[in-house]
């Protein structure tokens, strides 16, 4: 990841329409961006979409920038509230369909498989899985810190909550996959 620096002098760049500062943050964040805004949506399509559209903001603004503010910080935020639009409007979308599937004669249910061999893979799936159904706001701290690198300060400015509360949500998913872990499969944990 670039330093905070870089992003400084992009952040000044952009202001001038620098297209090369602009493909630099292009570069550097459009990985970290999209991951996150997976993180949220769950749905690549989607997180593609949203993650352009931030891009495209960026460039659209660029002249309001302020270089004295975070960047980077400005990026997360704006990935963030366009994915929980997205996932506020998919579920209002769901809801009327699920509305409209009411109306109609009900389908079978599907056939569900034996539990598999425990594995690597199948330890991940699941803990995928659990990562999916954190609480959101605990979701979002876990995925920032562990698998973005963000720092709880970064994270804090971004969620636009303090840095001690960022540190309570992921003590809080962190026990709570800690004990799906343990009921999976008991001593795995142990070392």
């Amino acid at each position: 990841m670039a330093s905070d620096s870089s992003f400084e002098d992009w952040c000044r760049r952009l202001r001038q329409s620098d297209r090369e500062a602009y493909a630099a943050v292009f570069d550097a964040m459009h990985p970290p961006l999209f991951r996150y805004v997976r993180s949220i949506t769950n749905d690549a399509s989607a997180a593609r979409d949203i993650t352009q559209d931030v891009f495209v903001k960026l460039w659209e603004s660029r002249r309001s920038l302020d270089p004295d503010q975070s960047l980077k910080a400005y990026l997360y935020r704006t990935a963030r509230n366009r994915a929980y639009n997205h996932e506020r409007n998919r579920r209002t979308r769901t809801d009327k369909e699920d509305d409209v599937r009411a109306d109609s004669p009900a389908q079978p249910a599907p056939h569900t498989a034996p539990d598999e061999v425990v594995d690597a893979r199948m330890l991940d799936k699941r803990l995928r899985r659990w990562i999916d159904d954190l609480p959101g706001r605990q979701r979002e701290a876990l995925s920032l810190s562990r698998f973005e690198g963000l720092s709880h300060e970064a994270i804090a400015e971004i969620m636009d909550i303090s840095p001690r509360t960022v540190n309570n949500h992921i003590v809080r998913a962190l026990k709570s996959l800690r004990q799906n872990v343990h009921a999976y499969e008991p001593g795995l944990l142990d070392s």
